[in-house]
């Protein structure tokens, strides 16, 4: 799987750390609905979820003889838990459907992006940057999303006024690049310091460089508020661990009533071709735990709180001779927070007969992601229409933003 990465300069990491405690400065969304102080998080999951897996249409006809050994069922050894009677849910997602049940998660199937090839890079360069084809942009919708929130009131004026957004992990997401300022957080990889170490260096750069020394206290604080002293490092972005710890950290960060209030994660390895059933299980329980790690640590926040997860596509309806699958069309789309009407399953369904399929080979994509990210900017933030069709998601004004997503 190809995939870009972006490599921090010194400054840029000092300019992270030291964006965190401008957050005084930051400006409330003037226009969210209903007067509420919103959270907004995407979760990208980069190779491609297997949506048919995660949510499996168990209703439909055509869906066990297509995946054979890898199938889920509505009973016995290899059962999906229910959700609405036609579609299951894989089993190492009992948070999701918690929260399912309590309206507070929904699904969208057969959703895809615009984009119809099959390779990785591409398809995540569309998905992260927002526009119907790839290679045009270095910078990602959601930055974007960002820059055209209204400003709102601000509490005080100052340099760092515009610092609104989180990335999580080593390497910003393609998704959150872009103009606006971002406050950049990765756990720790590392064996922890000595206790006097930070204390010596304050000391040091307090009488050679009290900028840096400014910097360095900012960072400091930063991975205690996101990790907790009790943390130690764990996995990375493909297991479950490191998801968990991930989420947790940027809970932690987003919380607080002067914390960043959009954020972006990316977790890594969905590219499933072989030994499809144990690779993904292992995988889904990380995201599962990650979301249940959002709902422990935001606490009061997780009522005005909506995330999205997202892949660039999804697999073939059949499987292949390795018990896995190879690149495909449509797939499945999590939302989750208190903020999300959930309950339910949102789909124009469009079957999985040999007619049905996406060129004979792949679940048809009927739901266009871009409407369901537009109907929880406006909804959730009041991110406005016209700037999500022309600048957020160019091209895109014939997709309306999705509406009743957000209660």
């Amino acid at each position: 799987m190809l995939c870009e990465t972006l490599n921090p300069t010194r400054r840029a990491v000092l300019g992270a750390s030291g964006a965190l405690f401008a957050w005084a400065f930051m400006p409330k969304f003037a226009h969210a609905a209903g007067g509420r102080d919103p959270r907004f998080v995407t979760i990208i999951l980069r190779g491609a979820l297997d949506g048919l897996t995660a949510v499996p249409p168990l209703g439909d006809p055509g869906y066990a003889s297509l995946r054979q050994d890898i199938a889920l069922t509505k009973d016995g050894e290899n059962a999906a838990l229910p959700l609405d009677g036609f579609f299951g849910l894989h089993p190492s997602m009992p948070y999701f459907q918690k929260l399912f049940q309590a309206r507070q998660a929904a699904v969208v199937h057969a959703s895809a992006t615009a984009y119809r090839e099959r390779s990785h890079f591409d398809g995540q360069d569309v998905l992260e940057s927002g526009y119907p084809t790839p290679g045009h942009v270095e910078t990602g919708w959601l930055n974007r999303l960002l820059e055209g929130l209204p400003a709102g009131e601000l509490i005080s004026p100052g340099p760092a006024e515009r610092v609104r957004g989180l990335s999580v992990g080593a390497n910003a997401p393609l998704v959150i690049r872009g103009k606006a300022p971002v406050l950049g957080w990765a756990p720790p990889v590392l064996k922890a310091a000595d206790g006097d170490l930070a204390p010596r260096l304050m000391d040091l750069y307090g009488k050679t460089d009290p900028l840096l020394a400014g910097l360095l206290k900012e960072g400091i604080e930063t991975g205690k508020i996101a990790s907790g002293l009790d943390m130690k490092a764990k996995g990375g972005a493909g297991d479950p661990d490191g998801m968990e710890q991930m989420a947790r950290g940027a809970a932690r960060l987003i919380a607080g009533d002067g914390g960043p209030r959009v954020a972006a994660l990316a977790f890594e390895g969905w590219d499933t071709h072989a030994q499809e059933t144990e690779r993904l299980a292992k995988l889904l329980t990380g995201l599962d735990r990650s979301l249940a790690a959002f709902h422990q640590e935001l606490g009061p926040a997780w009522k005005d709180t909506a995330i999205v997860i997202a892949t660039e596509f999804g697999r073939t309806a059949r499987i292949n001779g390795t018990e896995g699958t190879d690149h495909g069309t449509a797939t499945t789309a999590f939302l989750a927070g208190g903020a999300i009407a959930g309950g339910r399953v949102i789909t124009d369904w469009p079957g999985l007969k040999d007619a049905q399929l996406f060129e004979g080979r792949d679940l048809a994509p009927t739901t266009d992601l871009s409407a369901v990210i537009k109907g929880v900017a406006v909804d959730l933030l009041g991110a406005d229409a016209g700037h999500l069709a022309e600048a957020v998601f160019p091209g895109s004004g014939k997709v309306a933003p999705m509406k009743g997503l957000i209660v």
